[in-house]
C-alpha cells in the first residue's frame, strides 16, 4: 500500500489537496495512511477476517475498490500526539464535513453501506475502471 498522493488520480489530487489543506486550516492534525494499492494488496486485506485473521476491513475484491484507481484515500486524525482510531470521537465528524464539503464521498457518513470512517473517495470513480 502506497502512501503517495503523486499515485493518485488526476481528478482526485485536486480534490485531496484542497481536503489535506482544510483540514490543517482548522487545526487538525492527520496522516493519509493510503492511497493506491494493487491487485494482491487489496485481495490480501479482502481475505481478512474472512481466510486470515483479523478483523473484516473492507467489501472490496482486486478491481472493486477506488483505492485500485487512485481514486481514493484513508486517513487517521493526530490526537494527543497518537493516531485516533476511535470513529466516535468528535475529530472523525469535523473530518468527514471537511472531505464532504471537498465534493469526495466519505464512508463514515450516516447512512455508509460498509461503514469506512478512514475512507474518502472520488464521486464516479468507476469510470476509471
Amino acid at each position: 500500500m502506497s502512501r503517495d498522493l503523486n499515485l493518485l488520480n488526476s481528478d482526485f489530487r485536486p480534490q485531496v489537496d484542497k481536503f489535506l489543506a482544510a483540514v490543517k486550516a482548522r487545526g487538525i492534525d492527520m496522516i493519509v495512511t493510503c492511497t493506491y494499492r494493487d491487485g494482491d494488496e487489496q485481495d490480501a486485506l479482502y481475505a481478512q477476517g474472512r481466510t486470515t485473521p483479523g478483523h473484516i476491513v473492507t467489501n472490496a475484491k482486486a478491481g472493486q475498490s477506488a483505492h485500485n484507481y487512485g481514486c481514493a484515500i484513508d486517513v487517521v486524525p493526530i490526537v494527543n500526539g497518537k493516531c485516533c482510531w476511535d470513529d466516535k470521537a468528535d475529530v472523525w465528524q469535523q473530518i468527514g464535513q471537511i472531505g464532504q464539503s471537498c465534493g469526495m464521498v466519505w464512508y463514515g457518513a450516516p447512512g455508509a453501506a460498509f461503514p469506512e470512517t478512514p475512507h474518502f473517495q472520488l464521486t464516479n470513480w468507476e469510470k476509471f475502471r
